[in-house]
């Protein structure tokens, strides 16, 4: 499919990680343009690693940008979706890396959203002990968080991204173009990652999502371009504080805890990974209500804006004790005690623990009758 042509420069945001840092480019056209890719290391293959509902759009493009780089561009579609974020099909980019004998030099580019993102940068922090990635990402969640920062990973049936790496790539091209094509559902799941920026740092940028919501559902090229850049700018200062997540950078999953657990616990793919996290976005409101962070009025504030961005807001039927259950296994847990992103005050998070009774209030108050 052709993608928008390039009209200005793109827009450039650096992760600064000493050795490891790398730019983020940001605008259309980018995917087709060689010069995107100037920065990558030549070397005799690449691997294109896909799915099969983004590879028909955008893999022949890509490949052309890449053809004067490697002699040989492979391509691997996996099957699409959340469900098949796991060993077995990891263990397909494994069998296409040794099948096309690649070496340390071959370079994996992930085409997709953040499953193919987390599963490419997965493979490539493991096979030969790293070889490099870039990040071509084409989902609006994939371009405001999952393809920055370096976290790769696979689920497991007993926990979301338990099994993974830090792992960062050599260069993230976002290409606003893609976002044209996104399923409304997947673009509103986008957008739970960039409204979680607000509460978590800035909230004169909570003020801008109020305000242009609409345009960015709209698909509003100017609106999608502010929305991507300044979600990545805050994430590229966390990260650069704190790649690991040992602190600062857990702030990051704001409503993650709580939208995990829905995920785990209606089966992966039922509820779309954005869709989990906006509406833990609401749980986790409460819940800093309830803490003394926010006032009801900012709860309220917040729980319209997921809606307006098309968005759940209310959580399924678990039950408080499956909740917790699958809660006290999410990677911020400590010794069996959860541990939730809250807002000590708006643009300001934290990491908390919170007693049982407490949650289970937000629970009976924000989940559908059993």
């Amino acid at each position: 499919m052709p993608l928008p042509a390039l009209s200005a420069p793109p827009e450039r945001v650096d992760i600064q990680l000493g050795e490891r840092s790398y730019p983020i480019l940001i605008g259309a056209g980018l995917l087709d343009d060689p010069l995107s890719f100037a920065a990558v290391p030549a070397a005799a293959s690449a691997l294109i690693v896909s799915n099969t509902t983004v590879a028909p759009l955008y893999a022949k493009a890509l490949r052309a940008a890449l053809a004067g780089r490697f002699r040989t561009v492979h391509l691997l579609e996996l099957p699409d979706g959340e469900v098949h974020k796991n060993l077995q099909t990891l263990n397909l980019i494994f069998d296409a890396l040794l099948g096309h004998g690649s070496d340390r030099k071959t370079v994996l580019f992930a085409l997709g959203g953040g499953v193919v993102g987390d599963m490419t940068g997965f493979a490539a922090a493991s096979y030969m002990r790293g070889v490099p990635f870039v990040q071509v990402p084409t989902t609006l969640l994939a371009q405001v968080d999952s393809s920055v920062g370096g976290k790769t990973a696979i689920n497991h049936p007993l926990g979301k991204n338990m099994i993974g790496a830090f792992y960062q790539p050599q260069l993230v091209v976002c290409d606003l173009g893609t976002l044209q094509t996104l399923p409304p559902r997947e673009l509103s799941a986008g957008l739970a990652e960039v409204i979680k920026y607000g509460p978590i740092h800035d909230m004169a940028f909570f003020d801008w999502i109020e305000a242009n919501v609409d345009a960015l559902v709209a698909r509003e090229p100017a609106a999608l371009a502010y929305a991507v850049k300044r979600s990545c700018e805050i994430k590229a200062l966390v990260v650069g504080q704190d790649e690991r997540e040992t602190g600062l950078r857990a702030i990051l999953n704001f409503g993650h805890t709580f939208g995990h657990a829905i995920e785990s616990g209606l089966g992966y793919g039922e509820w779309l990974h954005g869709e989990a996290v906006g509406c833990g976005m609401v749980m986790a409101a409460h819940l800093s209500q309830r803490l003394g962070g926010v006032d009801a009025a900012f709860v309220e504030r917040l729980t319209r804006l997921i809606e307006r961005a098309g968005l759940p807001t209310t959580g399924p039927a678990l039950g408080a004790e499956r909740y917790l259950e699958l809660m006290r296994v999410d990677k911020k847990s400590e010794a069996g005690e959860i541990r939730f992103v809250v807002i000590d005050k708006p643009g300001s998070a934290a990491v908390s623990s919170a007693p049982d009774a407490l949650v289970r209030e937000v629970l009976a108050q924000c989940c559908q009758a059993e």
